[in-house]
């Protein structure tokens, strides 16, 4: 068994570690209200900007807008990842890494391309076979739509100059606090297939017209979306994480204190026996 001393001064190192962890945990907690509500307040947005686009899609005679168009032969597919810049947000990170790489396994036949969002998926696929067409890192969790209009531009004006023939985005979709789920969704070409809700509207001007004009903000906003989902998601993870960091930090902070304890007994006992028998020679 360690010293005393030793254990004493793992006792104190833990304390520090679990300090830390508390106040990681607090700040998560702040940052995911902040991104849940602000997720939330987008949310009827994105409900009426797609009603409106399915509507109109539904109504255009003319030629279907390009970002509507199916390629004839899908032989390269893009994937958007979105991620977290750090770690310490137990599995967060992973999922998106294994929806990637079965993705890779179900499509042996495509070539693949990936635009990143987040540090930590880039250092992860810029050491593997994978082409990143372009990257964007260092948010520190905070997303803008501004952010999210550039990462759109990039990806549709790719899929414009045949780029890629399909993209997909891959992100956390934030359910609870404590549960996250790796979520795939097709953004390009564009479909609105399914039971829709279909309103007698009055256009002005024509559909085909408002198509140029909508379709690209919908698309941005649907992605902006999905930063915003990724980064709560992130907070209630990493906040999950230091708060279980934080249990463990006080469990073993109780076993040292025991071992702490005993070991200190068997000092004082060994302390003890040592004046009896010094007692006992002296007789």
């Amino acid at each position: 068994m360690a010293g005393t001393r030793d254990i004493k001064r793992q006792i104190v190192s833990v304390k520090n570690t679990q300090k830390v962890t508390k106040a990681m945990k607090m700040v998560s907690a702040a940052k995911m209200r902040r991104a849940n509500d602000t997720m939330n307040a987008t949310r009827p947005y994105a409900a009426k900007i797609r009603e409106v686009a399915v509507n109109l899609s539904g109504r255009n005679d003319d030629e279907p807008h390009p970002y509507m168009v199916v390629r004839k032969e899908v032989k390269t597919i893009a994937l958007l990842l979105i991620n977290s810049d750090r770690g310490l947000c137990g599995a967060f990170n992973s999922g998106v890494v294994r929806m990637v790489a079965k993705f890779k396994d179900d499509h042996p036949d495509k070539t693949l391309k990936l635009f990143i969002v987040g540090k930590n998926a880039y250092d992860y696929f810029k050491k593997r076979p994978y082409e990143i067409i372009e990257k964007w890192t260092s948010f520190g969790g905070k997303i803008s739509y501004e952010t999210a209009k550039h990462i759109s531009d990039s990806t549709t004006a790719s899929f414009m100059k045949q780029g890629f023939d399909e993209l997909y985005v891959i992100y956390n979709e934030f359910r609870s606090v404590s549960v996250q789920y790796p979520k795939m969704e097709k953004v390009l070409p564009l479909s609105f297939e399914g039971n829709e809700t279909q309103r007698d509207y009055l256009f002005e001007p024509q559909p085909a017209e408002l198509l140029e004009q909508l379709l690209p903000r919908y698309v941005t906003f649907s992605i902006y979306h999905k930063l915003l989902e990724s980064a709560a998601g992130e907070h209630g993870a990493r906040m999950v994480a230091m708060d279980n960091a934080t249990r463990s930090a006080d469990d073993m902070i109780k076993r040292l204190t025991l071992n702490y304890n005993k070991a200190r007994q068997a000092a004082i006992t060994k302390d003890l026996l040592d004046i009896v028998n010094g007692a006992e020679a002296l007789k």
